[in-house]
């Protein structure tokens, strides 16, 4: 049950860091045209918004794989 909440947490971050990745994209493209507030609205978030949900994504992985190897090491050890 944990190990469920803790894959769905991952996938609702990787949606979050792949629409800021989108979001980064389409913000350097309007910079290009001429629309700097785009770039300039991303920039106010990445601290409190990006920075954090990639740690998060980067330790859960970490920890999934953790609990993957350990649960593994387990089955085999029974």
């Amino acid at each position: 049950m944990l190990r469920r909440w803790l894959n769905r947490l991952l996938v609702a971050d990787l949606l979050l860091v792949l629409g800021g990745f989108i979001w980064f994209v389409l913000a350097i493209v309007a910079t290009y045209v001429g629309v700097p507030a785009v770039y300039r609205w991303w920039v106010q978030l990445w601290f409190p918004l990006f920075q954090p949900a990639l740690g998060i994504l980067m330790a859960g992985a970490v920890i999934s794989g953790l609990w993957g190897w350990w649960s593994k090491r387990s089955d085999a050890r029974l």
